[in-house]
């Protein structure tokens, strides 16, 4: 779906002002997607076709394609699952979606299976925490993680411009990974897991309705985006880098933070909160693709480079912001460019509704290759594009 398209369809829907419309073409050329991304058939319809049908035929489309892919790709069958985890934050239908994927894979009846919704863009390492606590519990298993999000149901046919920012940027997409705890699997598998750190701000009124789920003016329910978003966003990443920095970052880093913590709480000395430079704690950064101003302002806190934030930059030209699955296209991104090598640290960040921000760290156990077979490019979601990568994007 090029922005092109996109917008015609925005007016052609006749469901939005005229000012709306225009609203919605200013945030489609400056949020950083590209005309490739992916819209589900019920949205694309004439007239539009927003149904159970439709919404269920989307996320069969993406959960089903990812988890066949997966089981190619790793050779592991449908009955050595152990335990299964899916999150999508608006589409909870009965039955669940990993239900859905019970049956559709016949696994088995003994299989430990969750269904995660309403956690918003960070419920894919919400999952993945879960995964790890559960293979804890339950020795030489699988576990297999499904991230989505579901687009039908969720478009929003109003003139709140709080809740239109939502179809300017939200894109179909989906993806699934393979956790194992079995001795035997570590010479083959890419990475370790190393560090999950969680972080939940729901008690603050301000981050709770921040991303609200509501009803407008008229009626019409969508996804209410806040203006003090990026502040709540902020706020929630300083309290998590504040856990996890001490687990990674090395002595000289975790004393220059201590000591300006000391001057700002002991001796109330005004000083500029000290950011520790997590480049000498990590080779790549995952950031969640929410859009063009989140990408923005963690570059600028985190102090990255262009390089840095490469991978999450372009999976949103190409993908859109496909909610909790955006972190894998990202890693999946710096694989296809052959930048993963032995001992690399890889830092996943997101941000969801809640508001929480959730981070993984991951340890390659190999040098992962560029695809290069017509099988491998197959098997990666960027294999039919990556040559044309990096773009450039305009300015904002």
């Amino acid at each position: 779906m090029s922005v092109e398209s996109f917008l015609s369809m925005t007016e052609e829907s006749g469901s939005f002002e005229e000012e709306m419309v225009q609203f919605q073409r200013r945030i489609s050329t400056r949020s950083g997607l590209g005309d490739e991304t992916y819209l589900p058939r019920g949205i694309t319809s004439r007239p539009p076709n927003l149904c159970m049908k439709e919404a269920r035929a989307e996320a069969e489309a993406v959960m089903f394609g990812a988890v066949d892919s997966l089981f190619s790709k790793t050779g592991v069958k449908p009955e050595d699952i152990g335990i299964l985890i899916v999150n999508c934050s608006l589409f909870c239908p009965t039955p669940s979606l990993s239900t859905m994927i019970v049956n559709h894979y016949k696994l088995r009846p003994d299989i430990n299976s969750f269904n995660l919704g309403g956690m918003g863009c960070s419920a894919g390492l919400i999952s993945i925490d879960l995964a790890k606590q559960l293979l804890k519990a339950n020795p030489n298993t699988y576990a297999v993680v499904v991230s989505t999000e579901n687009i039908t149901l969720n478009w929003y046919f109003g003139n709140d411009r709080s809740m239109l920012l939502c179809n300017c940027i939200f894109r179909m997409g989906g993806a699934a990974m393979l956790l194992s705890n079995k001795a035997k699997d570590r010479v083959r598998s890419k990475y370790e897991l190393v560090h999950t750190v969680r972080t939940h701000k729901g008690a603050d009124d301000n981050s709770y309705n921040c991303v609200y789920q509501r009803e407008d003016d008229k009626g019409t329910v969508g996804v209410s985006l806040a203006r003090e978003l990026m502040a709540v966003a902020g706020d929630a990443l300083k309290t998590n880098i504040t856990t996890l920095g001490p687990l990674v970052l090395p002595f000289s880093e975790q004393l220059m933070f201590f000591l300006t913590l000391v001057k700002k709480k002991l001796f109330k000395v005004k000083v500029k909160p000290y950011i520790p430079d997590f480049k000498l704690a990590f080779e790549h950064f995952c950031i969640h693709a929410g859009g063009r101003a989140v990408l923005d302002e963690l570059q600028k806190n985190l102090h990255l480079t262009e390089w840095h934030m490469e991978p999450s930059r372009m999976t949103l030209h190409r993908f859109g912001n496909t909610s909790s699955s955006s972190l894998w296209y990202e890693l999946a991104y710096t694989e296809a460019k052959g930048r993963v090598s032995r001992g690399d640290r890889v830092w996943q960040i997101a941000f969801g509704s809640g508001f929480k921000c959730n981070s993984a760290v991951w340890k390659a156990l190999r040098e992962i290759p560029a695809p290069a077979t017509a099988t491998q490019l197959k098997a990666s979601p960027w294999g039919d594009c990556i040559h044309r990568y990096p773009v450039k994007l305009p300015l904002s």
